[in-house]
């Protein structure tokens, strides 16, 4: 008889688009959790019509949103607030994208929420954090690479000219973060003499990148 996966049992609401939220909550899902992605009734995830034909999902939304289930539901409305209160009410993890105070004014932010699940961990992908000069500005992954210098170490074979990497790989080690520091959460909960309760946790795109390249920038 097979042995239930690791995170099974554990509730998982996916709020995010295109690359490093869904790959994060991926990783989650890979494990055995119940992953929920949500998209609004409207134009969804951007993900889904890439490289496809009319009303075709691409390859790469499905490749990256295996494993979960998936909910429309429009958050501008009332009546979907109302129904993404109840399924955070069971959940054991929210994973956000929005810009800072985007789900604040939805009112789904983390102070909405904790009241009415205490052991809820809220998890979001930033670009440069929930605080600073740079919060509200967008973030993709070659913004990241250029402003972490990882630009100019790629174009040292190639002149000095700066040369982007071609793999997405800065939204790809954020969502790895992202599910490191959810998973870490739940052990802090969950574990002998844990705390019992969830947390917040915000990945910046341009702390994840820039911790993972450091060694490559050292003389």
């Amino acid at each position: 008889m097979s042995r239930p996966l690791p995170l099974a049992g554990i509730r998982v609401l996916d709020l995010t688009r295109l690359l490093p939220g869904p790959v994060a909550t991926l990783h989650i899902a890979d494990l055995g959790a119940d992953v929920v992605k949500i998209e609004d009734p409207e134009v969804g995830d951007y993900a889904r019509t890439l490289g496809t034909g009319t009303g075709e999902d691409s390859a790469y939304f499905r490749m990256i949103n295996r494993n979960k289930r998936g909910l429309r539901l429009d958050l501008k409305q009332p009546a979907g607030v109302e129904v993404f209160l109840r399924l955070a009410e069971r959940a054991d993890v929210v994973v956000e994208s929005f810009r800072p105070g985007v789900v604040d004014r939805l009112g789904i932010g983390y102070d909405a929420l904790r009241p009415l699940n205490e052991r809820l961990t809220y998890g979001s992908i930033t670009g440069f954090g929930p605080t600073g000069p740079y919060a509200d500005r967008p973030a993709y992954d070659p913004i990241a690479q250029g402003l972490v210098g990882m630009m100019h170490i790629q174009g040292k074979p190639f002149g000095g000219k700066p040369q982007l990497i071609q793999s997405a790989i800065v939204d790809k080690t954020t969502a790895t973060a992202a599910a490191g520091a959810a998973l870490a959460a739940l052990y802090a909960r969950d574990r002998p003499g844990g705390t019992g309760k969830g947390q917040r946790v915000d990945v910046p795109m341009i702390d994840a990148w820039a911790a993972n390249c450091l060694p490559d920038m050292m003389p």
